[in-house]
This record gives C-alpha cells, sequence and structure tokens, in this order.
C-alpha cells in the first residue's frame, strides 16, 4: 500500500516537472546561421521569428562571436531607428548570450557594432504569456523590410557612451547560456525518480 502511494506522488511530481520542462524552449535566434548580420537580407531575422511561439518562461540564445557582434534590447522607436538611445538593460558582449523572456509582449533587439543594425541585425519577437496563447499567425502580414538611411558615420548604431550599471527593467534577464539544457535536468530527474519507485516494487 504504501509502495503504491509513494510511486502515485511520484508519478505526479515527474509529469508537473516534465510539464514544466516543456513549457521553457530555448531558441537559437537564426538557428545555424545565428546572431550576424544576415545575408538573407532584412527580413532574415522577421522570417526566422514568424516560424516560432515565444512564450514567457523561454529563453533566447543569440550565438556570435564576443567583440564581433553584441545584443541589446531597446525600444521600438530604437529598433527602427537602430539606436541604442533607449536601451532596456545593458549590451550584452559576450557571445553566446542568453535571455529570459520573463514578460509578454513585443520585444526588440539589436546588434550595436558598426552598421550591423542597419544590415538587418535586429529581431522583433511577440512573447505570448502562456503556451496557448496569442502568438504571431501564419496570416499575420509582415512588416516591410527594414530601409537603410545614409549615414556619413559607419558607427551610427554603436552605443551612445558605456552602458548603464543598472539592472535590466521589464523584458528580461540576460546571462550566459546554461551548462545544461532543462530538458536534460528533467530527464535525469525523471530516471532517478523512476528508479526509486522501481525499488520499492
Amino acid at each position: 500500500m504504501a509502495g503504491g502511494v509513494i510511486a502515485l506522488v511520484l508519478g505526479f511530481v515527474a509529469a508537473v516537472l516534465a510539464q514544466q520542462a516543456a513549457a521553457q524552449t530555448v531558441h537559437v535566434v537564426g538557428d545555424a546561421t545565428g546572431w550576424t548580420v544576415p545575408q538573407g537580407g532584412a527580413t532574415f531575422y522577421s522570417d526566422w521569428a514568424a516560424r516560432r511561439n515565444f512564450v514567457a518562461g523561454d529563453s533566447l540564445t543569440f550565438t556570435f562571436g564576443t567583440n564581433a557582434h553584441d545584443v541589446l534590447e531597446v525600444t521600438k522607436e530604437s529598433f527602427d531607428a537602430c539606436s541604442s538611445d533607449n536601451a532596456i538593460g545593458n549590451v550584452i558582449t559576450t557571445g553566446p548570450a542568453t535571455v529570459k523572456l520573463n514578460a509578454a509582449g513585443v520585444h526588440y533587439y539589436i546588434c550595436t557594432v558598426g552598421r550591423h543594425c542597419l544590415g538587418g541585425q535586429k529581431l522583433s519577437i511577440t512573447v505570448s504569456a502562456t503556451p496557448g496563447g496569442a502568438g504571431p499567425s501564419p496570416n499575420t502580414p509582415r512588416p516591410p523590410p527594414a530601409t537603410t538611411p545614409s549615414h556619413a558615420n559607419d558607427d551610427a548604431c554603436a552605443p551612445a557612451g558605456s552602458p548603464s550599471s543598472s539592472p535590466p527593467n521589464g523584458g528580461g534577464s540576460q546571462s550566459a547560456p546554461p551548462p545544461s539544457s532543462s530538458s536534460a535536468v528533467m530527464a535525469s530527474i525523471f530516471v532517478t525518480l523512476s528508479a526509486i519507485v522501481m525499488s520499492f516494487c
């Protein structure tokens, strides 16, 4: 009798942990291309984002070489202008970088190195509050391609001054990628719980 109760409790815990692991997806921005000035044009990252469903709790991993690129969350106005003036948080200069999507809504990311943003290295995503929530639908019209304003200075999108030391406000927390995926951790917990249950049978 006690073995049955233990098995039931452990089964419930395993189901909850599996649900939590499934709800937290790590999205590698640009897939194999990574976070770079896209060869496919200014629509590369918007096309990439349109094929995904982003949920609060998910993470974005920006794969880039340290000092070659960076990533900064900005407001829509700064995104449209390829400007770091209205930054949300600090510039992340060490790659690869993982950003946790803590809040639902539209999030905007740019590279502030040289004219990279003007070359299309920018990402806009819509994050839903729940897995079944409203994400981008296939019938949603895509935004028009970004136009490239003419600038005499090649560093037009470079950050103005040094990044602030204040913590990020709002959208996401930024950190180095985790040493292992949450799925692997959940799988090891499940195997351990299964072994414990089997020992009572």
